[in-house]
């Protein structure tokens, strides 16, 4: 069976890398996953020749994860909520499109600490953000606020999630009191930019995870580890876990991300 992902740029995607590993924990001999770079204007086409021609898979990443919401045919409730698809299950004619960001997320962040009755802060509230609101809300957190520059955007996003637990909304240099995980859903890192947070919200045994990774701190885990955070943690493990998520969608099978992750953090 075929995959790809798809986006525009694409080279630099590690998905098909991870998706080869995880079939061969399985011996899948007919399992091949592919690159394809799609051209700004041409996703909608592409998807539509890859599942006629019987294609099983994709992986959708920028800038067309907003597309593929859009031409999915059938959503889970996490792609809904999302407003995202970076996963479609193609089968029987459906486009089954799906958001594993969120549990690729947690299931990382429980690698590191249990979630249940914790307060969760989760910075920025842009796409990566909604896109992993549900799946932390699941884990019954005691509170879980949003920070963001603009506070608007966080109001706006806390009130789309709202229910059994308190969602609150802050910007960032009115933060106060103490959080026990914080996760970094902006792309300050991946800029090289701290953020305006008090050191004070760090509480002593504090989990403070960013999204981003790369080979060694991010600017966010040292701004944390340097207010105290006990444990800091980059977003490889959760490109695994949102790879591994999509792998289950497509084949029922679980992966076990920990040596494809290992052999992984070894080559950064």
């Amino acid at each position: 069976m075929k995959y790809l992902v798809i986006g525009h740029p694409i080279a630099h995607s590690k998905s098909p890398q991870i998706h080869q590993a995880f079939a061969e924990q399985f011996n899948l001999l007919d399992f091949t996953y592919e690159r394809c770079l799609a051209p700004l204007d041409g996703f909608a086409a592409l998807l539509a020749e890859f599942a006629e021609a019987g294609g099983g898979g994709v992986n959708v990443t920028v800038p067309f994860k907003e597309e593929a919401f859009r031409l999915c045919t059938a959503l889970t409730e996490r792609a809904a909520a999302a407003g995202a698809v970076n996963t479609i299950k193609c089968a029987d004619g459906v486009l089954l499109g799906d958001n594993t960001d969120g549990a690729g997320l947690v299931a990382d962040l429980l690698r590191h600490t249990g979630l249940a009755g914790k307060r969760i802060l989760l910075l920025g509230a842009g796409g990566a953000a909604c896109g992993v609101l549900l799946p932390l809300l699941a884990e019954k957190p005691l509170s879980l606020t949003i920070a963001n520059r603009s506070v608007a955007r966080a109001i706006s996003l806390a009130e789309k999630f709202s229910g059994n637990i308190k969602i609150t909304a802050q910007a960032f240099d009115t933060l106060a009191g103490e959080f026990d995980v914080i996760i970094n859903a902006t792309s300050a890192s991946l800029a090289g930019d701290t953020l305006p947070l008090a050191t004070t919200i760090f509480a002593r045994d504090c989990l403070a995870y960013d999204m981003m990774y790369g080979k060694g701190e991010t600017p966010f885990m040292k701004q944390a580890r340097l207010a105290g955070a006990s444990q800091c943690s980059d977003g490889l493990g959760m490109l695994l876990g949102q790879a591994a998520e999509a792998f289950y969608v497509w084949t029922g099978l679980r992966a076990d991300v920990q040596p494809v992750l290992a052999a992984m953090r070894a080559a950064l």
